[in-house]
């Protein structure tokens, strides 16, 4: 059969773009669906709720069902039937806030009962996650006490997650960026990917995991891939965005994602990957659709 030179040349076209790090937003497939699966994507509800034209949990649902990713968080719990009658799983529950964290000494009656309520909930719902964070750093209390803090706090609800057999994972936040709340975290005092692994290890419980923002590691840590293999055994979920700007993950950031995701593969993680980036593009459906074609490798 004769394959014409400007048929060869589209097709290894469209292969180039499929291959490369950084996929133009202009080369997504509006009937794109996973299919190699081997990442489980979810996608987080509050960055879809920024202006302009926010999005609800129902509507953000129905897209990842038709997407055919396998969860979504960051919505509310009262969304959770609708997500779930879609076939998504509920990838990580929520607990008490970033700035609200056990560093602080008299925030831990407060974060125990938040994190106790919210094992609950995810094993009520089949979720396998519960996030937590260490919190703000606090006048008068140094880093050897503020991690000392953390770990006490996180070892007076493990034995409840090991018995729901719900994890806990720690977020590492970035502090570095400043122009806006939620892309960087000023005073956030977990914000060295290796010491909250540490901090993880230090609690001593399978159920105690690392969450790996791979946004947050590329502004703070960098070496995403070799930190990935370094700490893979605490690793219990992961989160996306493209850097600078907590964007989509197209051809306007830094990090090359396929080659992220099949390092995760590499290492047998069978988690969620949750997209969590801003959207900046008109049309939202197509940004997520878009971030689920980059990352399904």
């Amino acid at each position: 059969m004769k394959i014409s030179r400007r048929k060869l040349l589209a097709t290894a076209g469209l292969a180039a773009v499929a291959g490369q790090a950084q996929v133009p937003r202009d080369a997504v497939n509006p009937k794109f669906k996973i299919t190699k699966g081997q990442i489980r994507q979810s996608v987080m509800g509050w960055c879809f709720r920024s202006e302009p034209n926010p999005v609800d949990g129902p509507t953000l649902a129905k897209w990842a069902a038709d997407i055919g990713m396998a969860g979504i968080e960051g919505i509310s719990r009262n969304d959770y039937p609708a997500a779930k009658k879609l076939g998504l799983a509920i990838s990580l529950v929520s607990s008490h806030s970033f700035k609200t964290g056990p560093y602080d000494r008299d925030k831990h009656a407060f974060c125990k009962d938040k994190l106790m309520e919210a094992i609950d909930v995810a094993a009520a719902v089949g979720c396998p996650s519960v996030i937590t964070f260490t919190g703000f750093s606090v006048k008068g209390t140094g880093p050897e006490k503020g991690s000392k803090n953390c770990v006490e706090l996180w070892k007076t609800v493990m034995r409840h997650a090991e018995q729901k057999k719900v994890n806990l994972v720690l977020e590492h936040l970035n502090t570095r960026d400043d122009s806006h709340p939620m892309k960087g975290h000023p005073g956030y005092y977990g914000d060295d990917l290796d010491h909250c692994a540490e901090l993880v290890r230090r609690v001593g419980s399978p159920r105690m995991k690392l969450l790996f923002d791979i946004y947050h590691v590329q502004i703070m840590n960098g070496d995403v891939i070799r930190r990935i293999q370094q700490h893979k055994d605490v690793i219990g979920h992961y989160h996306t965005a493209g850097n600078p700007g907590r964007a989509e993950l197209d051809d306007t950031q830094e990090i090359n994602y396929p080659a992220v995701m099949r390092a995760i593969v590499e290492t047998g993680y069978k988690g969620f990957v949750t997209q969590e980036f801003i959207p900046t593009w008109k049309d939202k459906a197509a940004a997520l659709r878009h971030a689920a074609m980059v990352c399904d490798v």
